[in-house]
């Protein structure tokens, strides 16, 4: 048995807490929950029985937890991150890792240190689609591959923004890029690989907020395909959709839906009799953006720990699509296309005002 502490307890800790307190997860279980703000950590504690923390150091003394889900602003997930290696727990830190590579480096190099394995959360990986479509890929059913697209088209209003005075900041947060695209940037990654180059460009549309709601970019692959992201949270009056486009020299997939949830296209040149039933049987109607990969990915991550498994999305995997995102803002602030690998100059990401 697993057992898992939550440190924060903010919008995201609502997915977490239901399924580790609510006993979805296989040799898993809740075992403490911590928050500064006391109604918070109060609210989720009483709910699932267990024990509630504000202090940091008080909640990472106790014996009785395994791992922590770091669910913090995603500007102080390096410290608390580092403090949970330290402290002897295994880490399974939300998305975006840490905001600069620098951190990320940091988080890694601690872990490494302490012998604590480090995961982070790529959920949108284990969505039964996107795991298809994965499988499709390995076997060559697409040749070689040519444009890779992710939408990301959601709505946030001023009010989910107003929640918290860390949303949409600099130091704590970044844009529609680094919080909500982050998955799909991720996937597009997973699957077309190395970027050579990407250039970007931003507006603050709608939301009064630091940094951009929507952004657009093209980038270059390393195996020559090329890719488009576009993202905003400018979609009005609710969420429209967020996708994933592959299409190669002997096949077209497209996974769409609010939650990269829904085959749409699902076309080889060498078709295979499972071909036929593939969109009905492995499309899924999630209740919310998040979909329903999170389950999935905690039970990799027990695996992981319970067998000695090499995590999926370990800190270096993780890293990758820091780096990419990075440069999209490094190309915001320059007006330049940016090549892989560099060093951020301009980029305000984790940087406050």
């Amino acid at each position: 048995m697993i057992r898992f502490g939550l440190l924060g307890c903010g919008r995201i800790a609502k997915r977490h807490s239901d399924l580790l307190g609510g006993n979805h997860i296989d040799r898993a279980c809740l075992a403490a929950v911590c928050d500064p703000v006391r109604a918070r950590a109060d609210a989720v504690a009483s709910k699932f029985g267990v024990p509630a923390h504000y202090d940091i150091d008080d909640f990472l003394a106790r014996k009785d937890i395994d791992a922590v889900a770091v669910l913090t602003p995603s500007g102080l997930h390096p410290q608390h991150a580092i403090a949970c290696a330290r402290a002897g727990k295994h880490v399974v830190v939300e998305k975006p890792m840490a905001l600069r590579l620098q951190d990320a480096d940091d988080m890694i190099r601690a872990c490494d240190e302490a012998g604590i394995k480090l995961f982070v959360v790529k959920q949108n990986r284990f969505n039964v689609p996107v795991v298809k479509a994965r499988e499709a890929l390995d076997a060559g059913r697409f040749g070689r591959l040519v444009l890779g697209t992710v939408r990301v088209r959601w709505c946030r209003d001023q009010a989910y923004y107003d929640q918290d005075g860390w949303r949409g900041t600099w130091a704590y947060d970044g844009g529609v890029l680094t919080n909500q695209a982050s998955h799909h940037i991720d996937m597009l990654e997973w699957f077309f690989g190395d970027v050579v180059s990407a250039h970007a460009r931003a507006v603050t549309a709608l939301a009064k907020i630091e940094t951009e709601d929507t952004a657009v970019a093209t980038l270059k692959f390393r195996n020559g395909a090329l890719g488009v992201i576009e993202a905003t949270t400018a979609a009005r009056p609710t969420d429209l959709e967020g996708s994933l486009s592959i299409l190669g020299e002997r096949g077209t997939v497209e996974i769409a839906g609010f939650a990269v949830n829904q085959i749409r296209h699902w076309r080889f040149a060498e078709e295979l009799p499972s071909d036929r039933d593939v969109i009905e049987r492995f499309s899924v109607n999630p209740p919310n953006v998040y979909g329903f990969g999170h389950q999935a990915y905690y039970q990799h991550v027990v695996d992981c720990l319970t067998n000695q498994r090499a995590a999926l999305v370990d800190g270096l995997e993780g890293r990758k699509s820091l780096e990419l995102i990075s440069a999209l803002y490094e190309s915001i602030e320059t007006g330049q296309e940016v090549a892989l690998r560099f060093t951020p100059r301009l980029s305000r990401l984790g940087i406050a005002s």
